[in-house]
């Protein structure tokens, strides 16, 4: 029995072409491209070819594309940045409630949070009535919910802080090379792992004409560039299947929630079924501990994460199913990736129901 990953939200098991890539690098790669001697030149010609294929994809310029160590530092580097820009006009923070946990560390006490409804859209009229309030120096809007998949309107809540003189920050680290993300925007952050290529490579993007303070004004250090190039040749070749891709996953993730909602009594899909990630389902299961169904589901050979944040170390529920006004214990989040079989699926599917009773009748259910 082989073990099946269903973690994908999280991370990506790496692309084959990154694994091409990140070899050929390592020999072409290693010197600084800030060095003016012959290989540094060459180095630095790959860092510029990296940034073009990623602009190209996200459909922006390569002088507005920068490489960063990981996902969470561009989230920083972006609030901060445009923060730091706006000084004069202020310095509140409006997000979702459903933003990613590094959106809410870098927004600081200084922010307004706008509610969501129960799919995990936000609410309109809430989030125009925050952007027009003084004080206003950046918003940011998740392009879609890692937890639950829900995709936010992106274009229109740029259009609303156009209108306003307020700049957009989305965190698209869930949709970049799955999904095309949506016009309207003045900043935006991605992560390589979420795409399938190498840890520890984010890509932060800020459009021509944004004020922007640069967080690093004597420049990052080095960072990893055979990483990079990997993480770019593998954007390239997900961006290439993503329509496939996403046909066959989204299929994959319409049977799991139809077939729990049909095999499991007491559970909740959470999300929206229609307006979401193509690969990712979440669900609920009432009277089980959240912790115990993951343990339970790793003995069998299934990798799945919670839609909640409640585990040994945190003890804190999801701040996105509370907000949302879902179960925040028993939660289960699925997302699916290029290497996932149906056969997977079927097992899963087959075996879950089980595994639920058992845990219930552990505790008198």
């Amino acid at each position: 029995m082989q073990p099946a990953y269903f973690d994908a939200a999280t991370a990506v098991p790496l692309h084959p072409v990154a694994k091409e890539a990140l070899i050929a690098a390592l020999d072409e790669g290693w010197a600084d491209p800030g060095r003016l001697y012959t290989q540094a030149r060459r180095a630095r010609l790959l860092l510029e070819a990296a940034q073009g294929a990623v602009a190209q994809i996200l459909g922006v310029r390569s002088d507005e594309v920068t490489f960063t160590p990981n996902g969470t530092e561009a989230v920083r580097a972006a609030i901060s940045g445009a923060l730091a820009a706006r000084k004069r006009v202020g310095q509140v923070l409006v997000h979702s409630a459903v933003e990613h946990s590094a959106v809410l560390h870098a927004a600081g006490e200084q922010s307004v949070s706008v509610k969501v409804d129960n799919t995990g859209r936000i609410d309109s009229a809430a989030w125009e009535s925050a952007i027009d309030q003084p004080g206003v120096g950046l918003a940011a809007l998740i392009s879609a919910s890692h937890e639950v998949g829900t995709l936010q309107p992106v274009e229109w809540a740029g259009e609303v802080c156009a209108r306003h003189g307020v700049p957009l920050f989305v965190d698209a680290a869930m949709s970049v090379g799955r999904i095309p993300v949506p016009d309207g925007w003045n900043l935006l952050s991605a992560s390589a792992r979420k795409w399938g290529g190498p840890a520890g490579v984010g890509v932060l993007v800020v459009r021509k004409a944004t004020r922007w303070v640069s967080p690093w004004p004597h420049g990052q250090g080095s960072l990893d560039l055979p990483a990079i190039l990997a993480a770019a040749a593998s954007l390239q070749a997900v961006h290439a299947e993503a329509a496939s891709e996403n046909a066959r996953l989204s299929a994959l993730v319409d049977r799991i929630r139809a077939t729990v909602a049909a095999t499991v009594p007491d559970v909740e899909i959470v999300g929206d079924p229609g307006q979401r990630l193509p690969h990712l389902a979440t669900f609920s299961c009432l009277y089980v501990d959240g912790e115990s169904l993951l343990h339970a589901l790793d003995r069998r050979g299934f990798a799945v994460s919670s839609g909640s944040s409640c585990t040994s170390s945190t003890l804190q529920p999801s701040h996105v199913l509370a907000a949302m006004g879902a179960l925040t214990h028993g939660n289960i989040r699925i997302s699916l990736h290029r290497e996932t079989t149906s056969s997977d699926v079927d097992r899963f599917l087959a075996e879950l129901p089980g595994i639920v009773k058992d845990l219930r009748a552990e505790v008198g259910m």
